[in-house]
């Protein structure tokens, strides 16, 4: 699938949420894994201690859904554990959704 972004700048706004998130593997950190993300259901991870707004959420992880979240998480999951103030630049958002496609398989 050919997207706007572009994951090698990507990799680099992933920088910004590597202290929390893993991509490579099932390990969860101050956040849940993100290895498998898209296609997945929020607040699924075994062994994660998810918010109750993001286990109730619906969200199944697309492009579509990562880019409301990822630019205010708060406005998204209210009562969410991310304290991620969130991404402004459209362009931060095409890169990083970018590399979470290729890195997160």
């Amino acid at each position: 699938a050919a997207h706007a972004g572009d994951a090698a700048k990507g990799q680099k706004v992933f920088n910004k949420c590597k202290a929390c998130h893993e991509v490579a593997t099932d390990k969860n950190k101050v956040g849940p894994t993100l290895k498998g993300l898209f296609g997945r259901t929020a607040g699924m991870i075994e062994g994660f201690k998810y918010s109750e707004g993001m286990k109730a959420s619906g969200i199944v992880w697309s492009e579509e859904t990562l880019k409301p979240y990822l630019t205010d998480p708060k406005a998204v999951v209210p009562d969410g554990k991310m304290v991620f103030a969130g991404l402004k630049k459209e362009e931060e958002l095409e890169n990083v959704i970018e590399y979470l496609e290729e890195a997160a398989k």
